[in-house]
C-alpha cells in the first residue's frame, strides 16, 4: 500500500472526484488503482469563502515500487498498516482480576483481559444501561436524583451522556485499537477516518452494550449495583475488596477505573492508605448559542451544507489577571444537561445526539484552578472545593436541581438576569435567572468576562447579549490523582488506578487507552511473577 497525504478537494465533491485526485497524486491512470481507503478526513475552514476537505489516503496500485520511485515528494510514501498486538500472556493470573467501574477505562481493560482468557469480574456501582437511562430520564424531567444511577454513575460511565467525542491530545497507537473496537461494537465506520470523530449519546449506548456482551462472551462477568466500599490489605498487598459493606470478593489484581465523580470511593481509598495527591482541574459554566449563529460564524455562506453538519469551535485566552480561560467539550447542536451525582449540588455538562441537530450549540467555558485556590494541601481538598460551588449553585437555583442561568450581557455588566431572552436554555429540569457571581469564585468570573469578549473577536457573535450561561461546570477532570508507579500500581501492591477518575486521562478516548495500558501491565506483571517463581 502507498500513503498519500494532503489530497485536497472542494466542498460537495463526489467519490469519483476523490478517486481521480488519488490517481493524479500518484501519477497513474484509473486502471492502475486497485483500491483505496480514506485514513483521515479533515475540514480546512481557514478561508470561509473556499472551504475544502483534506484527505490522507492509503492506495493499492499496480507496479507499486515503480509508482513510488516516480513520486519523489513527501506526499507519497509506503503505508504502515496498524495491527494491535495483544500481550503474549494467555495463562490465567493467580486470581480473577476485579475491575471497579464500567466506564471507558474499565470496559477496555475488561475487554483486553477477557480476550486474554482472564475472566475479569466487572463491578459497577450503578445500573445496566436500560435501567440507568430510566433513572436519568426521571432526573431530567422531575428532578429526582438517584445518587448511584445518574449521568455520572452506571454502565458506560459519564461519557455515555455526552457528545461521544473521540478526539484526544494523546499520541498513542492504541487510539486506533479503541476506534476499531468501537466500530466492531456498532459505532459508525467514519470514526476511523474523521479528524473529529464523535458517536453521540444515542449511538454510544449501543456500543457500550455490545462491549459488555463481548466481555461476557469471553468469560467476563458484570455485577451491577456493586459498590466497592472497602479494601482488604495484607502486608501491603490487596487481597480482596468489600462490596456494599457486606460481602467480599477475593482477588490480588484490582483495577480501579472509577470516574472523576467517585468522591465516596476517594474517601475510602484515602482512609485505606492509598497514596493520593490533589490535582488541578477547571471550573466555569456552559455557554449556549443558537446553532445557526455558530454555523454561520464558522462556515460563512456554506452554513447548513449537508456535508458539514453543525459547526464546532475550540478557543483559549490568556487573561490580564494571569489566569486562562478556554472552551471545552463543545457540543454542536446539543443540549446542556444536569450532571449531579450528589444530593444538594448542581452540576452541568453538555450532550449531543449523533445527528447534532438540536436548536442550540453549547460548550464549557472554563478556568483552571489548583491547590492554591483549594485552601489546603489535603489530597481531597479539590473535592471539597468542587462541592462548595456546586452547593451554591443548587441554592441559587432554588434547591430543586434547577440550574442558575445568566445572560451574557448581564454577566458582562455585573447585574443579575431576571428573564430569559431569545436563546432558550436547554437544561432540564429547568433554570432560574440570577447572578452567577454567587456560585463562582471572583477570579473565575473576572477571567470569564475578559475571555468572552476576546472570544467574540475570534468567533463573531460569541458575546451575543442573549446567549445563556448555565452554572456550574466542575467535573471536566478529576481533582485527585491516585499515585501509581511505572508498572501502573499504586503503593498497595496489586491495586492499579486507571482512567479519568485516577487522574490519568480526560475523555472517552484517553480513558479507554489508559485502561488498555493498565490491562497490558497486569498481564506482563503476571507473566513476570510466574517467571520469577519458576
Amino acid at each position: 500500500m502507498l500513503r498519500i497525504n494532503h489530497v485536497k478537494l472542494p466542498l460537495g465533491h463526489s467519490a469519483d472526484e476523490l478517486r481521480a485526485a488519488v490517481c493524479d497524486a500518484l501519477g497513474i491512470n484509473d486502471t492502475h488503482l486497485v483500491s483505496y481507503s480514506v485514513l483521515r478526513q479533515s475540514l480546512d475552514a481557514r478561508h470561509k469563502d473556499r472551504l475544502c476537505f483534506v484527505y490522507m489516503v492509503d492506495a493499492e496500485v499496480l507496479n507499486e515500487e515503480q509508482v513510488l520511485a516516480s513520486r519523489q515528494n513527501a506526499a507519497v510514501s509506503k503505508a504502515v498498516p496498524f495491527a494491535y498486538q495483544y500481550p503474549s500472556q494467555r495463562a490465567p493470573l493467580s486470581s480473577r482480576p476485579v475491575i471497579v467501574g464500567a466506564g471507558p477505562a474499565g470496559l477496555f481493560a475488561g475487554l483486553l483481559l477477557a480476550r486474554s482468557g482472564q475472566r475479569p469480574i466487572m463491578l459497577e456501582r450503578g445500573k445496566p444501561l436500560e435501567e440507568r437511562h430510566r433513572d436519568v430520564g426521571r432526573f431530567f424531567s422531575e428532578g429526582v436524583l438517584d445518587s448511584d444511577s445518574n449521568v455520572q454513575f452506571g454502565e458506560g460511565g459519564a461519557g455515555t451522556y455526552s457528545d461521544g467525542k473521540l478526539t484526544t491530545l494523546i499520541r498513542d497507537s492504541r487510539c486506533r485499537k479503541v476506534l476499531e473496537e468501537m466500530v466492531s461494537a456498532g459505532a459508525p465506520k467514519e470514526i476511523l477516518y474523521k479528524n473529529k470523530p464523535h458517536v453521540g449519546t444515542d449511538r454510544i449506548r449501543q456500543v457500550v452494550r455490545s462491549l459488555r456482551h463481548t466481555i461476557e462472551q469471553h468469560g467476563g462477568e458484570f455485577r451491577f449495583q456493586h459498590k466497592v466500599t472497602g479494601l482488604v490489605i495484607e502486608q501491603g498487598r490487596i487481597t480482596a475488596v468489600t462490596v456494599n459493606g457486606i460481602s467480599t470478593i477475593e482477588s490480588d489484581v484490582v483495577i480501579f477505573a472509577i470516574g472523576n465523580s467517585s468522591r465516596d470511593t476517594f474517601d475510602m481509598l484515602h482512609a485505606a492508605g492509598v497514596m493520593m495527591t490533589p490535582k488541578p482541574f477547571s471550573i466555569g459554566v456552559r455557554i449556549e448559542h443558537p446553532r445557526q449563529l455558530i454555523d454561520r460564524a464558522q462556515y460563512g455562506r456554506y452554513a447548513g451544507h449537508p456535508q458539514l453538519g453543525a459547526a464546532d469551535y475550540k478557543m483559549v485566552h490568556h487573561c490580564s489577571n494571569g489566569h486562562s480561560a478556554y472552551t471545552f467539550c463543545m457540543c454542536p447542536g446539543g443540549v446542556v444537561i444536569a450532571a449531579a451525582s450528589e444530593a444538594g449540588g448542581v452540576v452541568t455538562n453538555g450532550m449531543s445526539y449523533y445527528a447534532r441537530n438540536k436548536e442550540n450549540s453549547n460548550s464549557a467555558l472554563l478556568v483552571g484552578v489548583g491547590p492554591a485556590e483549594f485552601g489546603c494541601a489535603h489530597p481531597l481538598a479539590g473535592v471539597a472545593y468542587q462541592r462548595q460551588w456546586e452547593t451554591k449553585a443548587f441554592l441559587l437555583g432554588g434547591s430543586t436541581y434547577h440550574a442558575p442561568v445568566q445572560l451574557v450581557n448581564d454577566f458582562l455588566a455585573d447585574r443579575p438576569s431576571t428573564a430569559i431572552g431569545s436563546v432558550k436554555p436547554s437544561y432540564r429540569p429547568g433554570v432560574v435567572p440570577g447572578d452567577l457571581r454567587e456560585c463562582l469564585p471572583d477570579n473565575v468570573c473576572q477571567t470569564l468576562k475578559e475571555a468572552i469578549v476576546a472570544f467574540s473577536r475570534k468567533l463573531n457573535g460569541f458575546a451575543l447579549p442573549d446567549a445563556v450561561l448555565t452554572g456550574v461546570e466542575t467535573r471536566s477532570s478529576c481533582p485527585v490523582r491516585i499515585v501509581r508507579d511505572n508498572q501502573y500500581q499504586s503503593n498497595i501492591q496489586g491495586l492499579h488506578p486507571a482512567g479519568e477518575g485516577a487522574g490519568y486521562a480526560g475523555g472517552i478516548m484517553s480513558s479507554a487507552v489508559d485502561g488498555i495500558k493498565v490491562a497490558e501491565a497486569v498481564l506482563k506483571r503476571g507473566l513476570a511473577t510466574r517467571s520469577e517463581a519458576s
